[in-house]
């Protein structure tokens, strides 16, 4: 740079704020109505409702397991051992908790409306699908916990608000 030249602009700085409790609900508000109208619409188009399998159920406590598992593993980095992440490495982990933290509380709401929609169904498949609905949203609400924990994981300040 010269002395007679202009001054390159200083680099931008922007803040992250955590995942919004607004962000969040939205997605639960969303997730319950098309978990609970998903029923009845599929059973008027297809002639029967969506099958919940335990494979559905059971991918998202997997999920819910290596989120949890991720985000300890951040935690015991960053804050424990006090080791720095590339900032590509550190933003991929933030992108990934925010994504897994929104998803979680959408597909949570969804089997929870889902669940709901089934009950006073008369059917022999009710309390099957309202058993595996349940743990379905289980596993989405330690998707959406995880996530949440990831993310405060990712924070270099430990949380902690500044000045």
């Amino acid at each position: 740079m010269s002395e007679t030249g202009p001054e390159d602009p200083p680099e931008p700085r922007g803040t992250l704020h955590p995942t919004s409790a607004r962000a969040l609900t939205a997605c639960v508000v969303v997730g319950l109505l098309g978990g609970w109208a998903i029923h009845p619409v599929m059973s008027r188009v297809a002639g029967r409702p969506p099958l919940v399998s335990w494979t559905q159920a059971l991918s998202l406590v997997l999920v819910a397991v290596i989120m949890g598992f991720l985000a300890w593993h951040t935690w015991q980095t960053v804050h424990v051992r006090g080791e720095r992440f590339e900032p590509h490495q550190a933003m991929n982990r933030l992108v990934l908790a925010r994504a897994c933290a929104l998803g979680g509380a959408l597909v949570t709401a969804g089997y929870v409306g889902y669940a709901v929609s089934w009950l006073g169904d008369g059917s022999q498949l009710a309390d099957r699908w309202i058993l595996r609905s349940v743990v379905a949203a289980l596993g989405g609400l330690g998707v959406m916990l995880a996530s949440l924990a990831l993310e405060r994981a990712c924070r270099a300040d430990g949380g902690r608000p500044q000045p």
